[in-house]
């Protein structure tokens, strides 16, 4: 597993479109008690490296985790650029968080890959709680612009979140073929978000207007660590 992080790399650079975001996601069961362990190793592997129009996210899941996985590691960089220049991770740090990853990880689970379509940049130290929904669309422009008519009509709402839409292109988890995601500062500011929007005529009509699609599946994510 020590060579992974140069595979993530590699994908990561294939050329589609210049200014298009991709991700790849790494989901792993790590260790009892070994979760600090873990994020100090990510921290001494990443703390000197200059990204280049991208990051990586190690997060944690909370409700809706599948096969036991507790924890992912995620790889965002735009299409075409190299997330990082070739030699700039330490041979020798990078040979040392993956051995040490191996010892506090105990089962390697899926990996998937995308882009992605439409990013709303937020504070995640504010809201390090992740809610993903995988989802089969239909109409992948039609569902893009409705998602982003009601960010721009509720503005306010979504102040300080991230907030995506994207693809499944690449290891379709459960058959999903699109993701959704906002980020707030916990379990409950979620719910509180989702109660006020609810009830809102204008927000229930956007969605509408986002065209059929077919939930698959949610979970939740906590942000442990963030490399941009």
């Amino acid at each position: 597993m020590k060579k992974l992080f140069s595979l993530v790399a590699f994908c990561a650079t294939i050329s589609l479109t210049a200014q298009t975001m991709a991700f790849t996601a790494i989901e792993v069961k790590v260790k009892d008690y070994t979760q600090n362990e873990v994020a100090e190793a990510f921290d001494k592997v990443f703390e000197d490296v200059q990204m280049n129009q991208g990051g990586v996210v190690l997060e944690r899941f909370w409700n809706g985790r599948t096969n036991g996985m507790t924890h992912r590691l995620v790889f965002m960089s735009t299409l075409g650029v190299d997330l990082v220049e070739e030699g700039s991770i330490n041979p020798d740090k990078n040979e040392a968080f993956w051995s040490k990853m191996n010892n506090y990880i105990e089962e390697w689970g899926s990996g998937y890959s995308g882009r992605i379509l439409s990013w709303q940049e937020g504070d995640t130290e504010k809201n390090p709680t992740v809610h993903i929904w995988d989802i089969k669309v239909q109409d992948q422009n039609q569902f893009k612009a409705g998602h982003e008519s009601i960010l721009k009509a509720f503005k306010k709402d979504f102040e300080g979140r991230v907030a995506g839409f994207g693809t499944y292109d690449i290891g379709k988890p459960n058959g999903a073929t699109h993701w959704v995601v906002v980020t707030g500062k916990d379990r409950n500011d979620h719910l509180m978000l989702y109660d006020k929007l609810e009830n809102s005529n204008k927000f229930l009509q956007l969605i509408q207007e986002r065209g059929p699609f077919e939930d698959v599946k949610d979970y939740e994510l906590e942000i442990l660590r963030r490399k941009q």
